[in-house]
């Protein structure tokens, strides 16, 4: 793992809201906004961002947690950006706070966190994972 970051480091993303990310299940269409759970994925990715920038080619980053607090909708169509910045750098733990906006009005807060594994230690858990 690279020692790139330090607390307070920023990155965003801006996703334009796609069909696929309204609020719509099995039993069909809730409504016409951008959905919590398509919200938390983009969020998860501009934490993401920083791992990206550390891995070494034997390692790799996974998702540890993930909060969102939904303020505001967001519209087909719209774009959305993400900021990201580290709160907390923990050995091979990385945890951002973000905000997500539209213009400057205020959709979605929240945390994420990252941990960088080696790829060895990864394939361990998708085979403990397998085999229960």
């Amino acid at each position: 793992m690279i020692d790139k970051f330090k607390i307070g480091d920023e990155k965003t993303f801006i996703r334009t809201v796609r069909r696929e990310d309204l609020a719509e299940f099995e039993a069909g269409m809730v409504h016409p906004f951008y959905a919590t759970f398509a919200l938390g994925r983009d969020a998860e990715w501009t934490g993401r961002l920083f791992v990206l920038d550390i891995l070494e080619e034997h390692e790799e980053g996974i998702g540890s947690f993930l909060t969102v607090q939904h303020k505001s909708p967001a519209l087909l169509g719209q774009q959305v950006e993400f900021t990201a910045r580290i709160c907390e750098l923990n050995g091979t733990k990385i945890s951002c706070t973000f905000e997500a906006k539209v213009g400057s009005r205020l959709i979605a807060t929240g945390t994420v966190g990252q941990r960088v594994l080696t790829k060895n230690q990864v394939n361990q858990i998708k085979e403990k994972a397998t085999n229960g």
